[in-house]
């Protein structure tokens, strides 16, 4: 769950979410400033958190999805890691730039013109945002949708948590920009420099993760990993 709240902070960050998301705090809310929602805070926070569960109500559909997925195919599952794993690959590859393919920068996005009013409105925004395809959230959402199908152990236990934890991880910063806009702004411009190799160092751990897929080393490791966890803790999870 923290690799799948790290792959959700990274999508955040990535070149195809960062830059814009000061356009999507104005769309959902409605407010055309940064003094404006400063002076509505909570109303813009609010709004925000309604668009937030919108786009996280569609990773959680993909998530049971691929858990069904898994469990259709549960004899498969070996190869279902194997090439997913290559696909993850070569996935890390495109995003660290060693190729380019003008198929995997093709962008599909659900446009709305006009927002609905209201908080309904929010709602359906995140959603539009969740179904809608970019670049930078499609390979890392992929490889957490590969490694649930993946799973010898393919059940809603394990799916709908990584997938909320994924939802979790662009939320939190989404959230933290809807709260302090102004700070967000100023934070933002400095780290925009830097976000070319953000998604360098994503394509680098995808690289990894597929190999470790691919090999069975991932499910070694978990388990190995699983062994550390307090006992505890586990009765918790």
């Amino acid at each position: 769950m923290a690799v799948a709240f790290l792959a959700g902070l990274l999508s955040f960050l990535s070149p195809c979410v960062l830059p814009v998301v000061p356009s999507y705090l104005s769309y959902v809310t409605g407010m055309s400033g940064v003094a404006e929602m400063q002076a509505r805070r909570h109303l813009a926070l609010l709004h925000a958190a309604l668009f937030v569960a919108g786009f996280s109500l569609i990773f959680l559909l993909v998530g049971m999805t691929a858990t069904a997925f898994g469990r259709v195919l549960n004899y498969y599952q070996v190869w279902i890691a194997r090439i997913g794993g290559v696909l993850i690959i070569v996935l890390g590859l495109w995003m660290t730039g060693v190729f380019r393919s003008a198929l995997l920068s093709r962008e599909l996005r659900f446009q709305l013109g006009d927002k609905p009013l209201g908080m309904l409105g929010s709602i359906l925004a995140g959603i539009v945002f969740g179904a809608g395809w970019t670049p930078c959230i499609g390979p890392i959402l992929a490889s957490i949708i590969v490694y649930i199908s993946a799973s010898p152990e393919a059940d809603l236990s394990k799916g709908v948590p990584l997938m909320l934890a994924y939802s979790a991880g662009l939320a939190v910063p989404f959230l933290a920009a809807a709260f302090a806009v102004e700070r967000f702004l100023l934070w933002s411009q400095r780290f925009r420099r830097y976000v070319g190799a953000v998604e360098k160092i994503a394509g680098v751990l995808l690289i990894l993760f597929g190999v470790l897929l691919a090999s069975g080393t991932f499910t070694l490791m978990a388990s190995w990993l699983q062994g550390l966890t307090p006992g505890f803790l586990k009765s918790r999870l």
